[in-house]
């Protein structure tokens, strides 16, 4: 237990430059407590004693502002920065090396029985504001830009954005662990461009077609 909440604690120190000191961590990061608790509750979750884990997820939700539902499975080295607004489904499975931001929903799309919430492989990364919602799949290594929603899987090595989420491979190649917030790809920008570019071919062409007339006027 003790090599674990070691492994936690320098695991904030990998993914947050702004980590200090040991003791600092322990006592002012909600992310590492939510995680914490959320590990108690699910020992009392897999002995069936559902009543008392609940309860330990809902303390935690109180004090941290993170619902974590006692079912959820977490891997190692998982990552909570200011997490205030996260939500974490009863079948979601999260691998090893995973990091999500602040208002992050990994939930399910309605009331259907069983496997419900998502599948996040290792190394994922999940932006602020994201929704990954249903049983589906973020494979590993990729990234979901802030405030997008995913609804389908996502291959491994792989950058998702806009609502809703669409796949984005950069050149190719796998993409970096570190998510610069603001320099993702815009699908949704690059077609306005290219709308504004014709709109301003159509224009040019109109004119031209003006002035000839008024010519042979």
């Amino acid at each position: 237990m003790f090599k674990r909440m070691k492994e936690d604690i320098e695991t904030v120190f990998d993914q947050d430059p702004a980590a200090r000191t040991s003791i600092e961590v322990i006592l002012t990061y909600s992310g590492l407590h939510a995680i914490w608790a959320h590990r108690v509750a699910h020992v009392f979750f897999k002995r069936k004693m559902f009543f008392i884990a609940r309860l330990i997820s809902q303390i935690n939700r109180f004090f941290t502002g993170i619902e974590i539902h006692p079912g959820a499975k977490i891997g190692r080295r998982f990552f909570i920065d200011h997490g205030m607004g996260v939500v974490i489904g009863e079948t979601c499975e999260i691998g090893d090396g995973v990091t999500v931001y602040q208002g992050v929903t990994l939930g399910g799309t309605g009331n259907e029985k069983g496997k419900r919430h998502p599948t996040i492989k290792d190394n994922a990364l999940i932006a602020t504001g994201a929704k990954v919602l249903g049983n589906i799949t973020i494979g590993e290594n990729s990234k979901v830009g802030g405030g997008s929603v995913v609804l389908k899987d996502v291959p491994p090595n792989s950058t998702v954005v806009g609502i809703p989420g669409r796949v984005v491979v950069r050149d190719g190649v796998k993409v970096r662990k570190d998510l610069n917030h603001s320099d993702l790809p815009d699908p949704i920008s690059d077609k306005l461009v290219t709308m504004e570019q014709e709109i301003a071919r159509l224009n040019m062409e109109l004119s031209t077609l003006k002035k000839e007339r008024s010519h042979s006027g």
